[in-house]
């Protein structure tokens, strides 16, 4: 027999450093990133973060942010029309829908709190709705159907802001008190990438929370009632909890962390097979802090944040690295509605698209 299985006595510590170097060089490609021409950059000539993407098709998608400003492709992302909304120009427009190539919605993060709609492109806006509480704040905004959805925000004398439409955002009506829920002390959401609510089915809707409690918030008739899923996502500091989410049939994936500690890779991401009743830690986690989570087939998630971006194949299980084109600049990471088009965005006007999905290594 070989002597690589059975080494005499002279050849064991040949053995051992041939062994040594198999393990290394098998460890080396287990941990290798997911690389390859999978990428485009996109050149969008300015400074801005963008936090707020809607892929409408894969010809159609828009993303919003910083100085007001908000554009729209109408090739697959790899042109881009900009605009920055005229007496709005100090706004992060964080929140955004888009419904098709004219016609979108934009939100801000900040007081006073602004709803938008355009109707020719993001030429012009009309001004729907003002809150000028100085704890309003937008953290997202989803629709079950092309006429109803819904918005939330920051919590206003300890309950969320929650508002309806029923038109395609033309008018918004404030849910009563009643119908939302009371946060803890320190309890709040992100606006990190407009990802923390979204409506499933025809009534369903979520909602994540973070700070000193981190939960999900769920609601089976459009928000007139709610119930709480706890998490065991790390908690307890404002920078803490569920930053995103993603669900597929009952299967729920939560990203998050630490912004302060974004590469810390505890208690980060969870998965659960049975809408939130149990939660599991994944085998082999993202790198670290992520703001955004985002379904691309059954079993294939992407999951980004300022400190790396990462694939899944498996339902969360197990995820690898991905190595793009703006590394460590995204925050956000959304896929056509109707379609297979995949764009991230984020900090000094990054956007990529993806163009192929990699294939695992």
């Amino acid at each position: 027999m070989s002597p690589l299985f059975f080494p005499q006595k002279t050849d064991v510590r040949k053995w051992h450093h041939k062994v040594a170097r198999l393990l290394t060089i098998f460890l080396l490609l287990a941990a290798h990133p997911v690389t390859g021409q999978n990428w485009k950059n996109s050149p969008t000539h300015t400074d801005a973060s963008f936090r707020g993407l809607s892929v409408v098709s894969d010809s159609i998608a828009w993303v919003s942010g910083t100085h007001g400003l908000v554009g729209c492709s109408t090739d697959g992302g790899n042109t881009w029309n900009f605009h920055q909304v005229k007496g709005y120009e100090q706004c992060d427009f964080r929140s955004l829908y888009a419904f098709d190539a004219k016609n979108a919605i934009i939100a801000n993060a900040g007081a006073p709190a602004f709803i938008l709609t355009t109707a020719d492109a993001g030429l012009t806006w009309k001004k729907v709705y003002e809150n000028k509480d100085s704890a309003a704040f937008f953290d997202g905004i989803d629709f079950w159907d092309n006429k109803s959805g819904i918005l939330f925000g920051a919590p206003i004398n300890g309950q969320l802001l929650l508002l309806r439409t029923s038109d395609g955002g033309h008018t918004w009506h404030e849910l009563p008190l009643k119908s939302r829920p009371i946060l803890e002390q320190g309890e709040a959401s992100f606006a990190a990438s407009g990802t923390a609510i979204r409506c499933n089915g025809k009534n369903r809707v979520t909602i994540a929370t973070g700070g000193k409690t981190s939960r999900l918030l769920t609601s089976d008739n459009r928000g007139t009632t709610w119930k709480s899923l706890a998490t065991p996502i790390i908690h307890g500091l404002t920078t803490t909890g569920i930053f995103s989410f993603t669900t597929v049939d009952n299967n729920i994936i939560i990203v998050g962390g630490d912004y302060n500690r974004d590469t810390l890779r505890k208690d980060h991401v969870f998965i659960s097979k049975d809408g939130g009743k149990h939660w599991k830690a994944p085998e082999k986690p993202t790198g670290g802090y992520r703001e955004c989570v985002e379904m691309i087939t059954q079993k294939t998630a992407i999951a980004t944040g300022p400190a790396g971006t990462d694939i899944t194949y498996d339902s969360g299980i197990n995820w690898q690295p991905i190595i793009l084109g703006n590394e460590n600049k995204y925050h956000v990471v959304r896929k056509s509605k109707s379609g297979k088009l995949i764009i991230l965005a984020g900090a000094s006007g990054a956007i990529t698209i993806l163009t192929n999905i990699p294939k695992p290594k």
